[in-house]
């Protein structure tokens, strides 16, 4: 079993209350994690806050580009350990871990670290005529000790496109991992003191959300900012706590998202496109597809293709030859999403595909497996249609103009993501605009340029990050006006 304790001013912490580490792909128990309690959250913060004053504020942006280059060889070269880290947490296949979640985890130190070195300030000269000539400039300062608090299912990923920028800037960090998967954020600090990054950076605390380490987190008065990824619940809760101080946050929280697809679409690549944003790493995607539009022409016939794509899904180990899917991240979560396949039949859907739990052999049994699944004939006002469900499903309607496509895809409090597909230029542009989404992707999905702007509208978040758009939430931007 491995032993996950916190990391603190560069060193490991051991507490004494441990919580179970367990496989989600047979629930056999990996390792006990040790929950930080008000002892250590302080330390922590304390640990961040007296960074912000040594040799970490001593160094010039170039430098810590340079400490963050040296950061991102170090994944690199301990590559296998944050793969197996990642699989060990989550169960996903290794193909999309070591693809998908490892290298992007390398890569967002590097085009932070990149960005900083380049980002241009403003500056303004101005004449009056009863205080002359005076220089305007602006300078951006690191905002301070930030709290960063990661979900589960992209782990590494969205963990270090947060670190990434705060660091990048200057700033220091307290990261509060998931309890479900501790493992790459741990390792992590490893490789934050091999790649010289000063004690007190970048620190770890492990725990829970509400009377735990999450919440201690968030309410203590010394952390200046608070960025999370999760439900949108948790955000509510994390922005009342930020209330207290005035303290700023950057959220990128849940999503129903939509898919529409029309009659002059490439229909096999948007049959492609659409089972990968329902299906790919289970499901647990919050820019994820579970409702999706299709053009009445081709309905039935999209239906009938994403059905069959769904049964062709190969659950298994993350090694194992051929394996599409991994299982759900806990049993609890799999309870979460089987109640959702019930409301599902309860309203009446169709199930084309899926619905239930799969047969797996042997300790596999054990596991949180659940069916890839595609309903229709639901009612727009159904919970499986209005609630998001974070599992590998989805529910597909028909349209017949685009204007109606619109209305039923802007029908949810949520706005995060979207996916359109169309041969049509102008449909495409015009829905771009009119969807309501904070990234709407045309003929593709998940397709990221880390230079733009990324996150969501209404209760899918609040602020932007990605590329320069991370400066606004790392950085606090002072005006210095020199009269000459």
């Amino acid at each position: 079993m491995t032993e996950f304790r916190n990391f603190i001013n560069g060193q490991w912490v051991a507490t004494g209350k441990t919580f179970d580490n367990r496989d989600p792909v047979d629930n056999r128990l990996i390792g006990q994690v040790h929950e930080a309690g008000a002892a250590e959250v302080d330390a922590a913060v304390a640990a961040a806050r007296a960074a912000l004053s040594g040799p970490w504020a001593g160094l010039k942006a170039q430098q810590r580009a340079e400490l963050l280059h040296a950061v991102a060889d170090g994944i690199d070269k301990r590559f296998d350990d944050f793969v197996d880290a990642e699989i060990a947490d989550t169960g996903k296949p290794y193909g999309l871990a070591s693809h998908l979640d490892i290298p992007r985890g390398a890569a967002n130190f590097k085009i932070f670290a990149d960005l900083i070195r380049n980002v241009p300030n403003e500056s303004f000269e101005m004449d009056t005529p009863d205080h002359g000539h005076a220089l305007n400039y602006a300078v951006r300062v690191p905002r301070g000790v930030i709290g960063v608090i990661c979900p589960w299912n992209l782990p590494l990923l969205l963990m270090t496109w947060k670190v990434g920028p705060a660091l990048a800037c200057g700033n220091t960090v307290v990261v509060k991992p998931s309890e479900d998967t501790p493992g790459t954020a741990t390792l992590l600090g490893e490789v934050m003191n091999q790649a010289g990054v000063p004690p007190g950076v970048y620190n770890v605390i492990h725990g829970f959300g509400p009377d735990s380490a999450g919440e201690l987190l968030t309410r203590h008065p010394e952390v200046d900012g608070i960025t999370f990824t999760g439900e949108t619940r948790t955000g509510e809760a994390i922005m009342q706590a930020a209330a207290r101080g005035v303290r700023p946050v950057s959220f990128e929280l849940g999503g129903k998202n939509p898919g529409i697809v029309f009659a002059d679409a490439d229909f096999d690549k948007a049959v492609a496109g659409i089972a990968r944003a329902a299906f790919d790493n289970t499901g647990q995607v919050c820019l994820g597809t579970e409702r999706v539009y299709v053009q009445r022409p081709i309905f039935e016939r999209f239906v009938a293709a994403l059905g069959e794509r769904a049964r062709a899904y190969r659950l298994g180990r993350p090694r194992d030859p051929g394996v599409d899917l991994g299982p759900l991240i806990s049993l609890r979560h799999r309870e979460k999403v089987l109640r959702y396949y019930q409301y599902a039949r309860d309203d009446g859907a169709t199930v084309v595909a899926g619905g239930g739990v799969p047969d797996m052999p042997g300790a596999l049994a054990e596991g949180a497996w659940v069916q890839p699944t595609v309903w229709t004939g639901l009612p727009e006002s159904s919970r499986v249609i209005r609630e998001e469900i974070f599992g590998p499903c989805c529910h597909i309607a028909p349209f017949d103009t685009e204007e109606e496509a619109v209305v039923l895809a802007n029908a949810t409090p949520y706005g995060l993501a979207a996916t359109v597909w169309t041969s049509n230029v102008g449909t495409a542009h015009r829905l771009g605009k009119a969807l309501n989404v904070g990234i709407c992707w045309v003929n593709s999905w998940f397709l990221r340029d880390l230079r733009t702007a990324f996150g969501g509208a209404r209760q899918s978040g609040i602020g932007r990050e990605g590329g320069v758009h991370s400066l606004e939430f790392y950085t606090e931007l002072r005006n210095v006006c020199v009269k000459l």
